[in-house]
């Protein structure tokens, strides 16, 4: 039985010709290395994500006599994010004129440079430009790692790998997390050297990845132009899905400690539990997929609802923890369902385009996210409040695009 692609609506269609790549040299579609090649890679962007956080007090502390000390430190932890969000768009035109091989090599040769410089680097505002620096590096990497994964399955493959996908990334955070904070004990340095595994990564990738052979009409003078019109609904729910992703991220620590939890153990524990629910989401979407995104989307934001107004409102650890894994079972489901939606129907030379634009909301939506719920905390008066109204507007895009689809016939 052939395979489909699911449109933005959710509906079955056939696949594009020429959609999946097969390696020009040998004529075989892609296997297991590479899609291992690329899911692994993926879990870079994590690594400049949390690797830093166990170590943030002690970079204040080393650069203490730096005016705004306690500005810029908060920024090497944020940065890259924020730079993803701005510049994955660009990375994704790179990506279509270009190719997405030799971007991707290049990044992760770069990746590991601009990485490992706080090493030796002497001044924190050096240390902020090599984070910039590096979420260039991210924003190339993660654009070209998922616009491979949909050039080289579709169907049902291309869903449980974007499911993958997140299950990867999911558990190299709550990995590189605690691999960050064993190796600040010795200085905070020490971490900054795990950003040189993107060099075995960028010997793999030379190897065992290919460039999709260009269709005809690729050498046209200018790339087929975007969808906007089908673009802007999944890519404006997917900036509000990057925010509700990362509340979980950013304030479950803040939650158990406005409850009276201070030990560290604790919180980690705590963290970990509900990363495995993000995980257990995110392999279950390969079986929810054929529902279409029309399904999976509503579901996605509404569990991830409950969870935020569970967090929100409870008052003992256990129920802040079942509130947790609840967010995360919602949130391993909300981005695979996400791209799916977003890329079901673009074609190769606008599929790098489309997958920047999605990955800049995402990673906008993400570094919003504490900014938003800060301000909320203030116009409602506590944290816990200002989580239950976070909770009701991911409830509300769940009944949102769930009715949208029913009025437009949509499955």
């Amino acid at each position: 039985m052939s395979e489909h692609v699911l449109d933005p609506a959710g509906v079955a269609r056939e696949p594009l010709a020429g959609e999946v790549a097969p390696d020009p040299a040998t004529g075989r579609p892609a296997g297991r290395a590479q899609a291992l090649v690329l899911l692994f890679s993926s879990c870079l962007a994590v690594l400049g994500a949390v690797l830093l956080a166990p170590v943030l007090p002690r970079v204040q502390d080393a650069f203490a006599s730096t005016p705004g000390v306690e500005t810029l430190t908060p920024v090497v932890l944020t940065a890259p994010a924020l730079v993803i969000g701005l510049t994955a768009m660009v990375a994704g035109r790179i990506v279509d004129r270009v190719g997405r091989k030799r971007l991707l090599v290049g990044a992760l040769v770069a990746y590991a440079v601009v990485g490992t410089a706080p090493l030796w680097l002497p001044s924190l505002q050096l240390i902020v430009a090599s984070r910039v620096l590096l979420g260039l590096t991210e924003a190339a990497i993660m654009t070209c790692c998922t616009t491979l994964l949909a050039d080289y399955f579709h169907g049902s493959q291309r869903e449980r790998y974007f499911g993958l996908q997140v299950v990867f990334t999911t558990v190299a955070a709550t990995l590189f997390f605690g691999l960050g904070g064993a190796l600040a004990a010795q200085d905070w340095r020490t971490p900054f050297w795990l950003y040189a595994v993107s060099l075995p990564l960028a010997l793999l990738a030379a190897r065992y990845v290919w460039q999709p052979a260009p269709q005809a009409r690729a050498h046209a003078p200018e790339l087929p132009p975007l969808p906007w019109r089908q673009l802007a609904a999944p890519v404006g729910v997917t900036l509000l899905g990057g925010l509700v992703f990362y509340v979980l991220v950013v304030q479950l620590s803040f939650v158990l400690d406005g409850i009276g939890v201070v030990s560290t153990a604790t919180l980690g524990a705590a963290s970990a539990i509900a990363s495995l629910g993000t995980a257990i989401g995110a392999f279950l979407f390969g079986r929810l997929a054929r529902l279409g995104p029309a399904v999976t989307v509503p579901l996605a934001f509404g569990v991830s609802g409950v969870g935020i107004v569970g967090m929100g409102l409870a008052a003992t650890v256990p129920l802040v923890v079942v509130s947790a894994v609840v967010t995360g079972f919602g949130n391993g489901l909300l981005l695979p369902s996400l791209l799916t939606w977003a890329l079901g129907s673009l074609a190769f030379e606008q599929r790098g385009r489309g997958t920047g634009v999605w990955t800049s909301a995402l990673f906008l939506g993400q570094f919003v996210c504490p900014l938003v719920v800060l301000a909320l905390s203030g116009a409602v008066r506590g944290l816990g409040p200002a989580l239950v109204v976070v909770g009701a507007v991911s409830l509300a895009t769940a009944a949102g695009v769930r009715s949208g689809g029913r009025l437009t016939g949509r499955r």
